[in-house]
């Protein structure tokens, strides 16, 4: 793989890919830091429909993060959790990384961090259940 990707642990198998190292940043609205974002890819080896993505849950440095402080854009729109399962059109590929978008206001310190993402889809064979992926990584904040 590229070395623009890092993480660990797709399901119970490593994965090395799925948090990427590009566009892990703190992000600002109105010249105040309001939070940060990271791109993820999924764990699961063909894209799915939104509707079937259940969330994602985000700890850094052991602070987690709950479910209405994550925003997901996939391509050019951005939804809150509980819009995905309304979304039976749009897609999330593969090989094209969710940006999660974290509020927390003052953002991150710049240096590495301690990162673990947590995506819940459910998969086309199992579609009742969801499968969990868990990616971990050491992740250099942009600044």
């Amino acid at each position: 793989m590229p070395p623009q990707y890092g993480g660990s642990s797709g399901g119970s198998q490593p994965v090395q890919y799925n948090i990427l190292n590009r566009g892990f940043k703190n992000v600002s609205q109105n010249g105040q830091v309001t939070g940060f974002q990271l791109l993820v890819l999924s764990g699961y080896y063909r894209g799915v429909y939104l509707t079937l993505v259940e969330g994602f849950e985000v700890t850094v440095d052991g602070e987690s993060f709950k479910r209405d402080q994550i925003r997901c854009t996939f391509g050019a729109r951005t939804y809150t959790q509980d819009q995905l399962e309304g979304l039976s059109d749009a897609r999330w590929q593969w090989d094209e990384p969710v940006t999660l978008t974290v509020s927390k206001p003052g953002g991150l310190k710049p240096g590495m961090h301690d990162v673990q993402v947590v995506a819940r889809i459910r998969v086309s064979y199992m579609p009742v259940q969801p499968s969990v992926y868990t990616f971990k990584a050491k992740v250099p904040l942009i600044s």
